[in-house]
């Protein structure tokens, strides 16, 4: 007999290695099976965590599915802002967007990218800082990886841009440092290309949630830089183009 899968059971387990900054493999959990079962648990892990912001990332699976998952905690740069430091945690330069309007599910004719475009009321740098508490992230079983929020354990919301980022960023000089040492140096590169991509596809996606992508919902676009490993706290500065933004992370 095959054993009932348990989202909240799974959701609290997450959460007890967040507290406590640790993690396990794989194989020590019980899995979800599809991605609605992955979905439930997210939703009970962000209940958990007490998200209740309107913002998110978005990515997609190994087979295409559009996925997202929110950005917790979500802080202002100009607010003087820190992420905790956990071992393993993880750093994305980003471009976010701002929902002018909402984006309904809609049948028939996908939204085209220069609707998506025209929704956007505003664009930002951004930073992704990730820590899963799955010790292979998403090697393994990315429908775990998504029931942990996608790996998000934080999110920098740098200063507005001006709108034609989205088409313009890729390629951009972008420079990272890190407590003092250059960690990236070289043209932003998105993983598809262009920024807005997944955002496209997730507006075309029958299966999310009626209320998803709603007016005044900031959506993460994905990294410009990989995702670097900070081996310890400390400050870091990036430079895209002629833009910055400054944050730390430190020890709790």
């Amino acid at each position: 007999m095959t054993e009932t899968f348990d989202p909240r059971g799974l959701a609290s387990r997450l959460h007890s290695l967040h507290q406590a900054g640790r993690q396990e493999e794989t194989g020590t959990f019980a899995l979800p099976a599809d991605l609605h079962q992955a979905m439930e648990a997210q939703n009970f892990l962000a209940a958990a965590d007490g998200i209740s912001s309107n913002a998110w990332k978005v990515t997609v699976s190994p087979q295409g599915q559009a996925v997202t998952a929110p950005l917790h905690p979500c802080v202002e740069a100009a607010s003087g802002a820190s992420i905790a430091w956990y071992p393993g945690l993880k750093f994305e330069t980003e471009i976010a967007v701002r929902l002018g309007k909402d984006l309904p599910i809609r049948q028939g004719v996908p939204y085209s990218r220069a609707e998506v475009v025209e929704a956007i009321s505003a664009v930002y740098l951004g930073a992704e800082l990730l820590v899963s508490a799955v010790k292979e992230s998403g090697g393994v079983s990315f429908l775990l990886f998504l029931a942990d929020r996608l790996g998000n354990s934080g999110y920098v919301l740098g200063p507005q841009v001006d709108k034609s980022l989205v088409d313009t960023a890729a390629g951009t000089p972008l420079k990272i440092t890190h407590a003092g040492r250059t960690i990236y140096d070289g043209p932003a590169q998105h993983p598809k290309g262009d920024v807005l991509t997944w955002l496209v596809d997730y507006a075309n996606d029958g299966l999310r949630p009626q209320t998803s992508l709603s007016m005044g919902a900031l959506i993460t676009t994905g990294t410009l830089s990989g995702a670097i490993e900070l081996a310890e706290p400390g400050e870091i500065d990036i430079l895209l183009g002629d833009i910055g933004l400054r944050f730390s992370v430190s020890k709790t």
